[in-house]
């Protein structure tokens, strides 16, 4: 659903339990034991200590079912925690809902359309909700709006003609009628082909520049490392870790890579010189660095070498975020961008 300004669901949520935790100017998010458990025990988010930079794209990662969409929920007012606290441009939530909404824009599971509606008049509709609006350039901002999602051909279809993507494009759109100091937005490129998951991503990109913060949630690592600054790794309910997207690359291990027709020999060499966890790809093959390092990969080299092992590549390739949630969580989920 698209979150709207003053909507009638995020209206009287009772106020989460605790002391209001301390937001730095610079932080646009603060959570603190935040912890949300639904009625029949199922633990969905478990203690979240979160902190947002103002200026970030930050980059909510986790797979499918690790409790993202249950957080955004609570940060923006629509259901209550279960105990902690949270604050959300400096104000605590869900206590300030309707001082702090109006300052963002949000597209949270997916937009809720009116599908008898055209995509133009969808855009209007939202607008018309948020009291914050002018009626006065309402047209020049949904066109405007329209056009930077890519749907200014299919602006006067049906929204129930929409295909899923298109349905994604258009709730982005609804987020970006007006200028908001913080961004939500949950799996934005859902439903999207690949050239679509390069335009939002650019458009992320081209937000974050105009001075909005940017809090995106995927289960897509590539989209994360791709268009974050900062990231935080969920799992099971549980903040596994936070830092900028490059700190959380550089925690993964680099991997010596070999190329070469002689894979056999090259493991022995390997094994010898404590390169583990070894894995054959056709004529490459690499390995964990966990002995390995730069003064050390001359040596290595030539002993492959003087092994007789044809040597058609030789290098080190830094660590991915990939490589970094599998070795802190022990966890795999879709990779793909």
């Amino acid at each position: 659903m698209t979150t709207a300004p003053h909507t009638e669901q995020a209206r009287g949520r009772v106020a989460a339990v605790g002391p209001t935790p301390a937001a730095a100017p610079d932080d646009v998010i603060r959570t603190s034991g935040l912890t949300k458990r639904f009625q029949g025990g199922q633990l969905a988010v478990d203690g979240l200590d979160l902190t947002v930079p103002r200026g970030s794209v930050f980059g909510f990662l986790g797979p499918n079912g690790s409790g993202k969409t249950t957080t955004i929920r609570m940060l923006m007012g629509l259901i209550a925690p279960s105990s902690g606290v949270a604050t959300v441009l400096g104000a605590p939530m869900p206590q300030s809902v309707g001082a702090v909404l109006p300052r963002v824009g949000a597209l949270i599971e997916g937009p809720a359309l009116y599908g008898f509606l055209s995509g133009r008049d969808n855009l209007a509709r939202f607008d018309a909700a948020d009291p914050t609006s002018d009626p006065r350039t309402r047209a020049r901002r949904v066109t405007e709006a329209l056009d930077r999602v890519g749907l200014t051909a299919a602006a006067g279809k049906k929204a129930r003609a929409y295909s899923l993507g298109m349905k994604q494009r258009l709730g982005l759109a609804s987020a970006l009628l007006q200028p908001r100091e913080l961004l939500v937005l949950d799996e934005p490129t859902n439903g999207l082909d690949p050239q679509g998951m390069r335009e939002i991503r650019a458009l992320v990109r081209e937000v974050a520049a105009e001075g909005t913060t940017v809090f995106l949630s995927s289960h897509l690592l590539d989209e994360i490392e791709q268009v974050c600054t900062h990231a935080a790794v969920m799992s099971k309910g549980r903040l596994v870790v936070q830092g900028t997207v490059a700190e959380l690359a550089g925690r993964a291990q680099g991997r010596l890579v070999v190329r070469t027709p002689d894979v056999a020999a090259a493991r022995d060499v390997l094994v010898q010189h404590r390169v583990t966890d070894l894995r054959t790809d056709e004529a490459r093959l690499d390995g964990l660095a966990t002995a390995v390092d730069e003064e050390s990969l001359p040596r290595l080299c030539a002993a492959l070498v003087s092994a007789g092992v044809r040597v058609h590549g030789f290098g080190v390739e830094r660590g991915t975020l990939e490589d970094a949630f599998v070795a802190l969580t022990g966890e795999g989920f879709d990779v793909a961008g």
